[in-house]
């Protein structure tokens, strides 16, 4: 019987199974990992409430939630900051959320554990690059950028002569 336990939900079909329709299932699973690697906007929030049950598709449906870059938008007008989980706990993957839902709030996205240090808070009309560490039940969402390090950072405009150079060595 397939299985569907990989990090993009896509069809793993196990030796013997699927005769005759290995590359119809093969196109499908290769479709689903160029949408893994694009741009997908989804409703997160079907109500001004709590999502605690945002899950993946499994292949062959197609999902915007399985994009790396996945704009979160809402159905309703969200009152408070409200939280979304993603049910998917064992999966371990890199994604970009942005926050595009209406009401101008913040989301909270998490993935198994419920502990503040082990979510991420996106203000509205924000965007984080975050990972799912694939926990389970204890797993975490990461903001990938909260202790990133940089060396000096150049900041340019059109015109390569203008810009802000930002280098903490200097006094």
């Amino acid at each position: 019987m397939a299985t569907f336990d990989n990090n993009l939900k896509l069809e793993e079909i196990v030796t013997g199974q699927a005769s005759g329709q290995w590359g119809d299932k093969t196109n499908v699973n290769l479709e689903l990992i160029g949408e893994a690697l694009g741009y997908g906007t989804k409703s997160g929030f079907s109500s001004d409430g709590d999502n605690t049950n945002f899950a993946l598709a499994n292949a062959p449906t197609s999902d915007a939630a399985r994009a790396m870059y996945l704009k979160l938008t809402s159905s309703a007008s969200l009152s408070a900051t409200r939280t979304i989980t993603f049910a998917d706990n064992t999966i371990k993957r890199v994604q970009i959320i942005e926050n595009a839902t209406s009401g101008g709030q913040s989301i909270i996205v998490r993935s198994g554990s419920a502990t503040a240090s082990d979510q991420v808070t996106i203000p509205n009309g924000q965007a984080k690059m975050v990972y799912f560490d694939g926990g389970g039940g204890s797993g975490k969402v990461v903001d990938v950028f909260a202790t990133f390090n940089v060396g000096p950072l150049t900041v340019q405009s059109g015109a390569a002569t203008t810009g802000l150079t930002i280098d903490n060595t200097a006094a």
